[in-house]
């Protein structure tokens, strides 16, 4: 089976994702964090990288219960800004 390319929009949804993660882990190990999640430190580390840019849903649960976020916290931070949005602001 042939992986179809990420977009742009989707790798930059996954470095903002990232991001998010490794902000709400702050000081806490990631061996710590990827063995509560019950998932392996090298997966957190590809996740707070970028490098899996479209993790399972049920993976970003486990590690944003792990972190104390919640997922409209997530998806907030993931959201496209749209025009009307940014206008309102």
């Amino acid at each position: 089976m042939v992986r179809v390319p990420l977009t742009a929009e989707e790798l930059e949804r996954g470095r903002r994702l990232g991001e998010l993660l490794r902000e709400a882990r702050g000081g806490a190990s990631m061996v710590e964090v990827a063995l509560t999640a019950g998932i392996s430190v090298e997966t957190l580390r590809k996740i707070e990288t970028g490098r899996i840019a479209t993790p399972a849903f049920f993976t970003i649960a486990a590690v944003a219960e792990v972190l104390g976020l919640s997922l409209d916290r997530v998806a907030e931070a993931l959201a496209v800004p749209s025009p009307e949005r940014e206008a309102a602001s």
